[in-house]
């Protein structure tokens, strides 16, 4: 978004825009319309958001009806299929089944199934922890369900009256709805992926739904985001009990490059919005931008609040995890930027950045060596902000060191806060008592946090983004092994083969009932029974 920023001093980008839902394939319309009649989200389009803060503009924009997606997947027919651990053939993407629980009594007081994992690492804070979850006693493979593509966000977990339902994206852009048995309940096409080849650069073929999507417990919708051929990114919204598509509306921000932009981080619901990152695809080839994407939740229609970091080019908000956000403000990690002269002005790169939700900078955290950074490549954006209940934000990235910084005055370019050296870290981490556990090359890293002291404790092999269920820190490897790790000593107390290898930074989730579910490289949903 050219000329959306200040050369000096804070910058910051902020547009307020409204998108035109995309309605344009004719077979979408009888399932608006119906969800229109049973009270479920009509299209409507409201209109910008007035008086725009300074180094912001408001746009008022159409959206292009190309490539919109078509309506494979009915919300009528048969049954999509099942796996189990005797591995049947998947169902076909154009087809889905209907959910039939009726006053369920696992749905919530709003009539809608209730939130178990409905987002990555659990929730807004990206925690990593599943609240009063059954003590583990073993890690056993107990199904597979074959999917129609590789899975690189994580599965997210609701409850219905059938009981649990786990929804995964594949690059494919299918969603499906499974059950902890392995029986596919639902499957939901949106349409064709991009081919990887036809990408200046990247290493994701085909290249579909990548970033966790998300459940929203107030309309029963799961949201994510689906890249399109043609270049363009679409926000679906499907019903989490049958995967009727209920609305989709185009969510490229004006101006940017769709081709070389990736919506990798995981989405996040906060004050009435799907936030939806972007940053750009492996070999930052083309003008690419870091963006934070903030759209209603309730309509297709509506302002959009759009904040770009304001580097010339690059500046990525890609980390698997996304935005976290504290009930209060939203805060994303910023990968490295084009502006590599320690002499030119700052431009918002390799940072921690915390946003109030209509997208303007409260406070924001850089090393003194930014440019240096930037130049490298050794940048804070490899994982996402961790909040932490002592109002603290832990950060870990390339560059070897973890940041402990304080929201609300994250501390500016170079400012005096607690860093440890520890490790190079990627994806998300996790935080259970006094430990923060880090994603790292070399193994997952145990940290201890007393106050403004960061010491660390454990070292463990396995390299995956970790969560903790029951005093159990479970993480994967690249081979496909899931591991159950004590959580005070990082001592191997369970493993199990998944059966496949994993994408690098492949996530757990968890239930209550005692079940994981990991998403592999080839297409599979593995489900791990705990006891």
């Amino acid at each position: 978004m050219p000329g959306v920023r200040r050369t000096s001093g804070q910058t910051e980008g902020v547009t307020p825009i409204t998108f035109r839902p995309r309605l344009a394939a004719a077979a979408l319309l009888p399932l608006l319309a119906a969800a229109a009649c049973t009270g479920g989200h009509p299209a409507s389009h409201g209109s910008s958001s007035p008086g725009a803060p300074s180094g912001s503009a408001t746009v008022s924009s159409s959206g292009s009806a190309s490539g919109s997606p078509s309506a494979q997947g009915s919300a009528s027919g048969s049954t999509a299929g099942s796996a189990s651990a005797s591995a049947s053939a998947a169902p076909t993407a154009s087809t889905s089944s209907t959910a039939t629980a009726s006053a369920p009594s696992g749905t919530s007081s709003s009539g809608y199934p209730v939130a178990i994992w409905p987002t990555y690492h659990h929730d807004t804070l990206r925690s990593g922890v599943l609240p009063n979850a059954p003590a583990i006693s073993q890690l056993r493979v107990i199904a597979r369900a074959q999917l129609d593509g590789a899975v690189y966000g994580s599965p997210i977990v609701v409850r219905d009256g059938q009981g649990d339902l786990v929804v995964v994206a594949t690059e494919n852009n299918t969603l499906y709805g499974i059950r902890d048995d392995g029986q596919i309940a639902w499957s939901r096409h949106i349409g064709t992926p991009v081919d990887g080849s036809a990408l200046p650069c990247g290493n994701i073929d085909p290249s579909g739904i990548t970033g966790t999507p998300v459940y929203d417990p107030a309309t029963g919708l799961v949201f994510a985001v689906a890249f399109l051929a043609g270049f363009h990114h679409e926000l679906v919204a499907v019903d989490a009990e049958s995967g009727r598509l209920a609305w989709t509306r185009p969510v490229d921000p004006p101006g940017s490059h769709p081709e070389v932009e990736q919506q990798r981080g995981a989405l996040l619901i906060a004050a009435g919005r799907v936030w939806i990152p972007y940053g750009g695809l492996y070999g930052d080839c083309g003008p690419y931008h870091g963006y934070l994407v903030g759209v209603p939740t309730t309509t297709p229609g509506g302002s959009a609040v759009i904040y770009q970091v304001p580097s010339s080019r690059e500046a990525g908000i890609w980390a698997p995890p996304g935005a976290a956000y504290d009930g209060a403000h939203l805060f994303v990690a910023v990968g490295n930027g084009a502006q590599t002269d320690p002499s030119g002005p700052y431009d918002m790169s390799d940072s921690v950045i915390e946003l109030d939700t209509a997208g303007h900078v409260v406070s924001y955290y850089a090393p003194a060596n930014w440019a240096d950074e930037n130049a490298a490549d050794l940048d804070l954006g490899t994982t996402g902000p961790l909040l932490l209940p002592s109002g603290q934000v832990f950060v870990a990235g390339k560059d070897g060191k973890a940041y402990l910084l304080r929201a609300g005055a994250l501390g500016g370019v170079g400012g005096a806060v607690p860093v440890l050296p520890l490790c190079t870290a990627f994806g998300g981490a996790a935080a259970a008592g006094p430990f923060v556990y880090v994603p790292c090359t070399n193994g997952v890293h145990a940290v201890r946090i007393s106050g403004s002291t960061m010491t660390p404790v454990w070292r463990a092999a396995p390299p995956g983004s970790p969560i903790v269920v029951a005093g159990t820190v479970l993480s994967t490897d690249r081979s496909g092994t899931l591991y159950g790790l004590d959580a005070s000593t990082g001592a191997v107390r369970w493993q199990t083969a998944l059966g496949d290898s994993l994408t690098r930074f492949a996530t757990p989730a968890a239930a209550t009932d005692g079940y994981l579910y990991v998403g592999t490289e080839h297409g599979m949903l593995v489900i791990v029974a705990t006891r």
